[in-house]
């Protein structure tokens, strides 16, 4: 994940260096940057022949810094939804989008929030339904965010703010 060109803090940063390699005519290069960074080929193909003036805007580089993050995480199930979820807020939202791109947030750092607010957070399951479940474990908590509690913890990583609205350090 980012090999050879590095964690990219925006789509400014993508679409400057896309535009340095086609002046420099490096087209492998360019191809390669835009993998990296989630950047559909049709959106290179587009940007060589000229057809867009820059090779990404910020919902692009979003989604392809999340599609990329994700070939490595592979969420599955409440994961995959977490990441759809993500993914809506940065199609609602430019601002979202533009904080998802910025060096030093992940998603594995989101799912890491995610994760530890569940043990936190965890409850015991009682008995009757550890037994109609047909688990035989002396104790068992559970502790997954709901929806909307997931989606607050999301914000709240993403835009940096913490309990109460303010910024975190």
């Amino acid at each position: 994940m980012f090999e050879k060109f590095g964690e990219m803090g925006s789509y400014k940063e993508i679409n400057e260096l896309a535009e340095n390699l086609f002046n420099e005519g490096d087209t492998d290069s360019l191809r390669t940057m835009a993998e990296e960074n989630g950047i559909p080929e049709d959106y290179v193909e587009m940007y060589l022949a000229g057809d867009t003036p820059e090779l990404c805007d910020p919902l692009t580089a979003a989604i392809g810094k999340l599609d990329v993050e994700n070939g490595e995480l592979k969420a599955k199930e409440i994961m995959q939804d977490w990441l759809e979820y993500i993914k809506g807020r940065c199609m609602e939202s430019e601002y979202v989008a533009l904080k998802v791109r910025e060096k030093g947030k992940s998603l594995k750092g989101c799912i890491a929030e995610l994760l530890k607010w569940s043990f936190k957070n965890q409850i015991p399951i009682k008995k009757d339904i550890l037994k109609a479940a047909g688990v035989s474990a002396g104790r068992v908590t559970l502790g997954i965010p709901g929806m909307a509690r997931a989606k607050k913890i999301i914000t709240d990583y993403y835009l940096g703010t913490g309990k109460k609205g303010e910024k975190q350090k």
